[in-house]
Formats: structure tokens, sequence, C-alpha cells
């Protein structure tokens, strides 16, 4: 399997995770660039790094923000690879393992604890989030990212103000980052 299969396989696991918004290889201001990332609930990040080499792994230990943990991004921190690839003890502290066979993830050790990233790590998620935001500005030009998420409203002004068929209201679309957060937490125990 190659890198960028593998890169695919956590993409569609983090949304099996129930992560609803997932990014893949894209830099932050510390230099991760994590193979695949995804936000569930409130702000509870999700961190996937792929391997396909032991090489790779172990090269990736000496990265800065692997020596400072705190600096890392992801509430939660995985390794994909290939089975038997690695073994548990050589995770570093608090990462999970996620194998990959036959197109099959399995789980051999969950992320423990589930709060590993600190806030140093969620100014650099939020910084990652930002400069994705606008690489997508950049690609609507001369349209703003603002005028692009308002488009259902446009769509309902060139509808005579009723939205088509099919497209829900801001209030019926179900985003959980648009619900208040007491809402959310109880909505997902």
């Amino acid at each position: 399997m190659t890198h960028a299969q593998l890169v695919q396989k956590a993409i569609a696991w983090l949304r099996r995770y129930r992560c609803s918004v997932v990014l893949s290889e894209q830099a932050c201001a510390s230099g991760e660039m994590p193979d695949a990332i995804g936000w569930k609930r409130t702000q509870h990040s999700v961190v996937v790094e792929c391997k396909i080499s032991r090489a790779d792994f172990l090269a990736d230990r000496a990265k800065p923000f692997r020596q400072k943990a705190e600096k890392g991004l992801g509430c939660e921190r995985f390794y994909m690879t290939a089975p038997g690839l690695l073994r548990v003890d050589e995770l570093p502290e608090g990462w999970g393992l996620l194998e990959c066979d036959r197109g099959r993830v399995r789980m051999v050790k969950p992320s423990s604890p589930k709060s590993l990233r600190s806030a140093q790590g969620m100014k650099y998620e939020m910084n990652l989030l930002l400069a994705s935001l606008r690489r997508v500005e950049v690609r609507i030009e001369p349209q703003s990212i603002t005028d692009f998420l308002k488009w259902k409203n446009r769509l309902a002004s060139y509808n005579g103000g009723v939205l088509p068929t099919g497209v829900d209201s801001l209030a019926e679309e179900g985003n959980l980052y648009l619900e208040p957060e007491e809402e959310v937490a109880s909505a997902n125990p």
C-alpha cells in the first residue's frame, strides 16, 4: 500500500470515527503537517500519521513537535501502518495504533488519554484551520469566503425567497459547530 492510499484510509477512518471536519496534509506554523486530522464534537481533534516504513516512523521521532509533545496537534493521536510494522511498546506516550489490512482499519491500541493537546497545540490547530480557509479564499477570489458561505442566502434570493428542494436551511442543516456547547455535550456523551 502506498502512503497516499494509507492517507485515504485514514481520512475514511476519521469520518467513521465521527469527525465531521477532516483535512489532510495541511501545514501549520509549527511545521507539523498531519497526514490526516479531523474534529468531532466541540474542538476535539484526532490526528492520524501514516507510516509505510519503519525508517519513516523512526525519522518522525526527531521532529520538534514530537520531541516536545506540547507542540503537537491532536487531542487524540494515532499512527496508521500495515500490520506488524510497529509494536505498541514503541509508540510515544499516549499515541494509539491503527493497522490497515486488506482495506480494513483495526484499532490495535487507542490513544490515551484523549486530551493530549496543549494550549499551544490548540493555537497551532487554529493556525492550520485559518491557513486552510485562506487557501480556499484564494481559490474562490474575487468572491470572499464570507460571500461563498452565504450561498444559501443567494439561492433563496434567486428563487423568490425560497430555498430549492433538497437544500436545508441553516436551522435544519445539523451543523454541530453552530450549536451551543451545552447542547453538543448532551447530544454526544
